[in-house]
């Protein structure tokens, strides 16, 4: 709404300024006279609407073509892999709440409890999926805090790898400063992880392509920011696209969609 309110005031702008210095033009194309003294008023207010119309039109056609683009792109998301992702709920739910997030980012911070919502809303209905979507700007923390996720998993199972997000969520981002890295294993002794083992496996190396492979798949999907959602329906493969921090209502709203389908 912003922007197309600001569109408006430009075109309004950049229309009165070319009535002021063309009224011959404009004296042509609206009324078809051949003399700028016969240039009305009326004409020129005429002109500017019509001007104003033909961009906002412009506009919605370039969001129209956006938004197709993005429901195209959508459709390249990757199922969801009860042995291989990492799920939070029923595995067998209808539709997946698929997230593509940063544990640096403060909006996927405040999502992360819009999500729980989702799941107490829906009672088996919709199960929640982690994917990793690092960016740039809160490496190398975010990263690093990624793998942290990925080493209490592979040392303590799903639920350790939900209790190690749960707890980043908690301590990070509130007031957008990342949290000190070398506090990373004591997190994972708070939640019941080896902590030697831990940091052996948060300095390995191994779930690099892992972060990397999740983004790309990310990316291909259309996801840009975070949180990138993406709900699924499981039987019929149907997606849509959910941008950013949406609201629970958003969130139902769509979900109620995909369940009727």
């Amino acid at each position: 709404m912003q922007k197309n309110n600001r569109g408006l005031i430009l075109a309004i702008i950049f229309a009165s300024t070319v009535v002021s210095g063309s009224l011959v033009f404009f004296g042509m194309q609206i009324t078809g006279a051949q003399e700028p003294e016969s240039v009305t008023n009326e004409a020129i207010a005429q002109g500017i609407e019509n001007y104003i119309a033909q961009k906002q039109e412009e506009q919605f056609q370039q969001q129209q073509t956006a938004m197709q683009q993005k429901n195209d792109l959508v459709k390249n998301a990757k199922p969801v892999d009860p042995q291989k992702d990492h799920i939070r709920g029923d595995k067998g739910s209808e539709i997946s709440l698929i997230e593509f997030s940063d544990f640096e980012c403060p909006f996927c911070k405040n999502f992360h409890g819009t999500a729980k919502q989702v799941l107490d809303n829906y009672d088996g209905k919709v199960n929640w999926v982690y994917r990793h979507y690092p960016l740039s700007f809160h490496d190398p923390l975010a990263t690093r805090e990624a793998i942290a996720t990925e080493c209490a998993n592979e040392l303590g199972g799903n639920d350790k790898f939900w209790e190690m997000a749960d707890l980043l969520f908690d301590r990070t981002t509130s007031n957008g400063r990342g949290l000190d890295p070398k506090s990373l294993p004591d997190f994972a002794e708070e939640i019941g992880i080896n902590k030697a083992n831990f940091e052996a496996c948060l300095e390995s190396g191994k779930f690099d392509d892992h972060i990397a492979q999740d983004m790309s798949d990310g990316a291909a999907a259309g996801i840009t920011g975070t949180p990138g959602n993406i709900l699924i329906n499981n039987k019929t493969g149907e997606t849509v696209l959910i941008e950013g921090a949406q609201p629970l209502e958003v969130l139902k709203e769509n979900i109620d969609k995909l369940l009727e389908t």
